[in-house]
């Protein structure tokens, strides 16, 4: 069996980076300048250092050398800015193509195994994970190469000075070494650890909150906040016990790797009575081993860093590799008119199938219906018309071409879905009806709304059409939101409109107004509308009867009134109901 390699987080970095990858190249190279420049006064201290102990009193010397050092410096810091700042730039343009790339990957996802995960899990990766990973990024690059190069220049310098003494200096970094290396004992698994509760965390934490409505009302607060303490306490245990593992190797390891002068300052001493080796030297030696190690610990530092960054970008990956909805990029076969139909159409969630052989033709210019029990398959229909699924076997065809055969975006212009769980952007009214058709004008907007008998709650709103609607909606009713997405879609003005119990929340005289609104709009369009009033549709010119993921009968009203039991049985369940509200 073939495996496939893995790419690594830089390969994917540098794909995210696109046009970015240029400053992303810059900044190595000007953080190799800024290290240079931080290195070369250690030349310079040497000879200082040298001139002070051999007696030397020409202040000249000195000013020139410092002169050359405090000019390094500033080369040093200014190449170091200029290196951050383009690495930074790299960044977020990085953390702007994956949040891109991933919003647009969720539109061509099959809609179900988008609602496989929660929102919020969606939300903290786009928001929270990728923005975790900027520090790194930014500084990853100017910082481990300043503090991985300097190191290595300055061991070099201090073996052609003394080679016995700096192996000797070096006697605490291997001993540290294996310290660190116990630390690092079973990290991976604990860094998976806590990654995992982290996310169950984010994930509960959103949920608590969207939900807090639902749990005030039916008073489940404490049930709710025990399973969100829950994930806090399990989120807090998972890094307490990482900690606690490797707290006394970790503080060995940071102990003894800088320890150098432990063993170089007695050595030296012993070095100098002795004549192996003179002052200068060992004083040059003192001086470079105290900027040794500590760079190479900043590294060491940054490698949690990696880590995380690892883990988020395989998160992001995971996402971005899922299946899509197989569709062309140009059309294969273009439609004639706009009749639909299924043919043997067989659908199902994970394991449990919901349609089994699905025949039925939805003819051009005609109003459709869809009705049946609860579960019985009405609204997995609807959205297979409006390819938010492709069936698991048989087709779909949309003007007898299948819809697998054209490209996305063509398709969905083609359809005007709205759903009884409508939605609403942050947005003024004005824009969230507009989002039909982005061409359209004000007047045109407006026209839509009338029609679709929205124009006087809006206009009685506090800032008429552009009052913002709030997140989701949430400054305006049920009713007052699916309005909007029913002038929203009509706006879209396309060949079929799906109506998805749009009018489950609004009041029979607003369900009157609406229905009378959409039959003004609808004229030469088909029309597809689940409703669970079945007196709505009853002037249908063919209603579809769905029950157990079959159709089990279908015609006009009449027709099933005297065809199909079912459908007699629910249309005297729904009279009896209208009876008893009027009682």
């Amino acid at each position: 069996m073939e495996s496939t390699k893995k790419r690594s987080t830089l390969s994917w970095v540098m794909e995210f980076a696109g046009m970015n990858k240029s400053s992303y190249i810059l900044s190595v190279i000007f953080a190799i300048i800024s290290v240079l420049a931080g290195f070369v006064p250690y030349f310079f201290v040497a000879e200082i250092v040298r001139a002070l102990i051999a007696g030397n009193e020409d202040m000249s010397f000195y000013l020139q050398k410092c002169g050359i050092i405090s000019l390094c410096w500033l080369v040093n810091k200014l190449f170091h800015s200029i290196s951050t700042t383009l690495s930074h730039r790299a960044t977020f343009g990085v953390l702007a193509e994956i949040r891109r790339r991933l919003t647009k990957k969720l539109s061509l996802m099959p809609l179900g195994d988008v609602l496989e995960d929660s929102s919020g899990s969606y939300k903290n990766i786009i928001v929270e994970r990728v923005d975790s990973i900027e520090t790194t990024l930014a500084h990853i690059i100017p910082e481990m190469i300043s503090n991985a190069i300097v190191p290595i220049g300055i061991l070099v310098i201090m073996f052609t000075v003394d080679w016995r003494l700096t192996l000797l200096s070096l006697i605490s970094v291997p001993l540290g070494m294996v310290f660190y290396g116990m630390m690092m004992v079973g990290s991976e698994e604990s860094f998976r650890n806590t990654m995992v509760k982290t996310k169950a965390l984010n994930d509960t934490a959103v949920e608590y909150i969207n939900g807090i409505e639902v749990i005030k009302a039916f008073g489940k607060t404490k049930t709710s906040y025990e399973k969100f303490i829950t994930a806090a306490k399990e989120g807090a245990d998972c890094f307490i016990e990482w900690m606690r593992r490797c707290n006394v190797w970790q503080n060995l390891a940071l102990t003894l790797l800088p320890a150098q002068l432990l063993t170089l300052l007695p050595f030296a001493g012993l070095y100098y009575f002795q004549g192996k080796t003179d002052g200068t030297d060992a004083m040059l030696l003192i001086i470079l081993t105290l900027g040794l190690v500590s760079p190479f610990m900043v590294v060491a530092g940054h490698m949690d860093n990696l880590k995380k960054t690892g883990a988020i970008i395989e998160e992001v990956t995971s996402v971005l590799e899922k299946r899509e909805l197989a569709r062309p990029e140009t059309i294969r076969k273009k439609p004639e008119g706009s009749t639909i139909e299924f043919k043997d159409v067989h659908f199902g969630y994970d394991e449990k199938e919901v349609l089994h052989g699905i025949n039925m033709t939805i003819k051009e210019g005609t109003v459709n219906a869809l009705v049946g029990p609860s579960g019985s398959g009405k609204s997995t229909v609807a959205k297979l018309i409006a390819s938010f699924w492709d069936p698991d076997s048989g087709s779909v065809t949309y003007g007898g071409a299948d819809i697998k055969d054209m490209p996305l975006t063509y398709y969905n212009k083609m359809i005007a879905y709205v759903s009884q769980d409508n939605y609403l952007f942050d947005e003024t009214v004005m824009e969230n009806i507009r989002m039909g058709n982005p061409d359209a004008t004000d007047e045109e907007v407006v026209n839509a709304a009338k029609a679709c008998g929205c124009h006087d709650f809006i206009m009685n709103l506090e800032n008429g059409y552009e009052t913002k609607t709030g997140g989701a909606g949430g400054h305006l009713s049920g009713g007052e939101r699916q309005r909007i997405s029913i002038a929203r879609a009509m706006l879209k003005n396309a060949p079929v409109v799906i109506l998805d119990e749009a009018t489950a929340y609004t009041d029979p005289e607003n369900e009157a107004l609406v229905q009378r609104s959409v039959a003004k709009l609808i004229k030469g369009k088909t029309l597809i509308v689940i409703a669970h009033r079945l007196s709505t549709i009853a002037s249908a010119d063919r209603i579809f009867v769905i029950d157990d993921g079959n159709v089990a009968a279908q015609g006009t009203q009449e027709e099933l009134l005297k065809n199909s039991p079912l459908y007699k049985e629910m249309w005297e369940a729904h009279i009896a109901s209208k009876d008893s509200e009027v009682a």
